[in-house]
């Protein structure tokens, strides 16, 4: 056996002998690995990087950022809510109806693209009924991988081989005629992922609502500080003698005992074409304008001696609290250090408003909370304070580690009051994306490129820096790395070996033999190399095998199809595996312990099924 090939052998063994163990993280495993092939001359560097070019790897990434998107718009709890209310209190009805669901978005886009959809409205639903993600997750991936077998557009070995059938003077394959192969493989995957979701799929520990938490924790903190009794929305009448005129001149604290926390007007911002609401902390130089809507803090009555005086309008039916957080603006709660410099002054000798461009709308003093005459309040250790300001204002305060701690995430509550009444939005723009694939307008990467980029625009996702810090790193760098690795088993003759041995070795057992061993290697490479990679390697070793023998290529090429999708028994080679692995807190035993008895029994089912439908 050639230097190389042996070597190869060995790196990919050692690999998943590594990955087995857990002890160190996939992502680097995957890169000691390429640095393994190109330090022993396997692979050239470029081959090496060419991974992290490749299509798969931008697109998955693009669809993090989608995500987030369906999870912070609140779209991914309206599909979660609906979904529970057709399953009612049953959770095995909720278990079969989620994965058929899944089974029949992922007949029409990529299984990748199908998780990621998935992904948050798993999670919440998971969230909402106190179970752990654990328990569905790897059952989503495996349904995804199932669905790629129902249409010829829904898997990318689906694709090759039709293309390989072409190449070589055959039919190519029809929409649906791979359909029946991925009806029985959705069957057999629901029965036995139900009968051991209470055995083999991890329990793991109840998930804490943390997007939900975050979504609510501003309501929560304007209850608790007991807001809505003493915040008041105040408009702006055409020919005010207050428009034109900065707050300071106005002397509005001085004269009423009010604080105005923020001013709100229609406008559109950026590349965000959509009607909004535009929102300002209030400042002693904000110059108020026509239709201006104030919110104001103080007492019901000098509020009402405000409104008469510039003969202002009172707004109803408006809930104060509820806008007290905007894409803008947003409230957070401060704790003091025990060495703050602020402990024992007071809020106007140490000119919080204008230090850190913050108001101060309640003082937590020991489960009391203080919202009137604040001003003369000296600040004590373990003082909880309220404030209420710009989130990149609130996300400076938080780096004053010194003398207060912000609690929570700021950047988080950002994200979610930006996206905050978007879901249909995110609906529309999921389904221009799925549109696009199923119809190949574009490249399926392109497509998901698109949506991502729209989910950015129309601020269902905040900004850039929030796209980047959604997409999972660890995902894209193990994927990316993983890929070359066929190159490697290429450029070596490993495949050509293979093939070669599989024709030997089995093929006095006659052409159902050989079918067997074409699937149980492609099944078995599979779990180490993605699907695409596998087909690609192994549908000219499946052509080759038929024709060598004597029969129809079909079933043989439709074997490889089918062992490249069953990706089950290892994290690594399937981009769904690699995405629920971080999110459900999985560990390689996971995959093993629950993929490999499955694999056999595809392995037993689909060799009588696809002589039958695709008969040699």
């Amino acid at each position: 056996m050639p230097v190389q090939l042996t070597l190869t052998f060995i790196i990919l063994g050692i690999t998943v002998v590594l990955f087995m163990t857990n002890k160190i993280r996939a992502d680097l495993v995957a890169i000691l690995a390429l640095l393994a092939f190109v330090l022993t001359g396997i692979l050239t560097p470029v081959e090496a990087l060419s991974g992290f070019s490749n299509s798969v790897v931008i697109m998955i990434a693009a669809l993090f950022v989608i995500g987030a998107g369906i999870l912070r718009t609140g779209l991914a709890q309206m599909a979660g809510t609906l979904l529970l209310r057709y399953s009612g209190d049953s959770e095995e009805r909720l278990f079969i109806l989620l994965l058929v669901i899944v089974a029949s978005v992922g007949a029409f886009m990529s299984n990748t693209g199908t998780v990621a959809l998935m992904l948050p409205i798993v999670i919440s639903i998971a969230i909402s009924i106190n179970s752990s993600p654990s328990k569905y997750l790897i059952p989503l991936s495996y349904m995804a991988s199932f669905s790629g077998l129902l249409t010829l557009i829904a898997s990318p070995p689906n694709l090759i081989i039709s293309q390989m059938l072409v190449d070589n003077g055959y039919e190519k394959l029809g929409f649906f005629q791979i359909t029946p192969i991925g009806v029985i493989g959705v069957i057999i995957g629901l029965i036995y992922l139900y009968s051991i979701r209470n055995s083999l799929l991890p329990k793991g520990k109840k998930a804490s609502n943390s997007n939900q938490a975050q979504k609510l924790s501003t309501k929560q903190l304007a209850a608790d500080y007991k807001l809505g009794g003493n915040l008041y929305v105040v408009k702006i009448p055409e020919g005010s003698e207050m428009i034109g005129k900065r707050l300071a001149q106005l002397k509005i604290p001085a004269t009423y005992k009010l604080c105005i926390l923020k001013i709100s007007r229609k406008s559109k911002e950026g590349l965000n074409l959509l009607p909004m609401t535009y929102q300002e902390m209030a400042g002693p130089n904000s110059i108020i304008q026509p239709k201006d809507r104030l919110y104001v803090q103080g007492s019901a009555d000098n509020v009402e001696q405000f409104i008469e005086d510039y003969g202002l309008a009172m707004e109803r039916g408006t809930s104060e609290t509820d806008e007290l957080v905007s894409k803008q603006l947003g409230i957070a709660e401060v704790l003091l250090t025990p060495h703050s410099k602020l402990i024992n002054e007071t809020l106007r000798t140490i000119n919080f408003r204008e230090k850190y461009n913050l108001n101060i709308l309640g003082i937590n003093r020991q489960g009391e909370y203080v919202v009137k005459d604040m001003s003369k309040q000296k600040l004590r250790f373990g003082d909880a304070l309220l404030v209420q300001g710009s989130w990149d204002s609130i996300e400076l305060l938080s780096r004053e580690t010194n003398n207060v701690v912000v609690i929570g995430q700021p950047k988080e509550h950002a994200s979610m009051a930006a996206a905050s009444g978007k879901a249909s939005i995110a609906g529309a723009i999921m389904i221009l994306m799925v549109l696009l694939m199923v119809f190949e307008v574009f490249p399926a990467v392109i497509s998901v490129l698109i949506g991502a980029t729209l989910m950015i625009l129309t601020g269902c996702v905040r900004n850039m820096d929030d796209a980047y810090g959604q997409i999972n790193w660890e995902s894209i760098i193990l994927i990316g790395a993983m890929l070359p690795m066929a190159t490697a088993l290429e450029n070596t003759g490993g495949m050509v070996l293979l093939s070669e041995g599989i024709i030997q070795l089995l093929g006095g057992l006659g052409p159902l033999g050989v079918l067997g061993g074409i699937f149980l290697l492609t099944m078995t490479f599979g779990q180490f190399i993605s699907n695409t990679a596998t087909a690609v390697l192994f549908a000219p070793i499946g052509l080759s095998a038929a024709l060598s023998i004597g029969v129809s290529p079909y079933p043989f090429l439709i074997a490889v199809a089918v062992g490249a999708s069953m990706a089950f028994s290892t994290p690594v080679a399937s981009p769904t595996n690699a995405l629920v692995m971080t999110a459900g807190g999985y560990q390689f035993k996971d995959f093993v312990k629950i993929g490999v008895p499955l694999q056999f029994i595809m392995l037993v089912v689909m060799m009588i099924a696809i002589p039958i439908l695709f008969p040699f």
